[in-house]
């Protein structure tokens, strides 16, 4: 089982990611949690201590490692690189969750990423397309790490949304580059609803099949998104409401 995570920066996708990947742990499931956000905070969530994080570099940052991959300095450089040892020997593991820190395809600049970005689609690719493992990929506010062809190989795309017209725009672009690479499954989480209107404005812009579920605004979370010693799901209804998402999410998907 493949499933990618996004949406706009703040609408608390990285703790639903990993409330995920523990819920699923905790169902005896092993689980690849792959960190593919900028924001690199998928470890902390997940309950790595900082002692640990730090030592675990992002990937497209390894610049040694990736010039050893990508056959040199030079100029050419081979479009299917070896990598699939990379998630063993770059990773964290936590009970049965490993974490793996890939870092984002690089933008626009003055530089030419041409190299490390196609090392991070062969990543991706190795992940989605090779790799039998469940794997939970958080992406940032979009998802450039997937073309046309690993596309196709992720099971879902779930995308985290807030009540408000950026997040909702946000979401909207998201969706749609999915449904365009062929995505089977792109499905919408509600967040950080704090009144009836909230619940409506979302209700409004999302038809009830794509819409799993919405979650109230929520101190519980907001205190876990910062929280490097907790390893267990939220408790009381809260934890209840994010199980029955997850099951959802699973029962849809396979």
């Amino acid at each position: 089982m493949k499933i990618a995570i996004s949406g706009k920066g703040g609408a608390g996708k990285t703790t639903f990611a990993a409330n995920l990947a523990r819920w699923l742990a905790n169902k005896g499931v092993t689980v690849l949690a792959v960190d593919a956000d900028p924001d690199a905070s998928l470890g902390s969530i997940l309950g790595i201590p900082e002692a640990e994080l730090i030592k675990l570099k992002a990937i497209v940052d390894m610049k040694e490692l990736i010039e050893e991959r990508m056959g040199g300095s030079g100029a050419f450089y081979p479009l299917n690189p070896k990598v699939d040892d990379i998630f063993d020997d770059y990773s964290i593991s936590v009970g049965k969750i490993r974490l793996f820190q890939m870092g984002n395809i690089k933008g626009g600049g003055t530089s030419c990423y041409c190299k490390e970005n196609s090392f991070l689609h062969a990543l991706v690719n190795s992940l989605i397309l090779d790799k039998e493992d469940t794997v939970i990929l958080d992406m940032g506010a979009g998802i450039e790490q997937l073309t046309r062809g690993t596309a196709q190989g992720v099971d879902a795309l779930i995308i985290v949304t807030e009540p408000s017209k950026v997040s909702v725009k946000t979401t909207a672009i998201i969706k749609r580059l999915g449904f365009e690479l062929g995505i089977p499954k792109v499905l919408v989480v509600g967040n950080k609803v704090r009144k009836n209107e909230d619940e409506g404005f979302l209700r409004n812009h999302f038809s009830s099949e794509e819409l799993i579920d919405i979650l109230p605004f929520s101190e519980e979370l907001l205190d876990m998104s910062g929280n490097t010693g907790s390893q267990e799901l939220p408790q009381g209804s809260l934890g209840i409401q994010l199980a029955n998402i997850y099951q959802e999410i699973v029962r849809r998907v396979k």
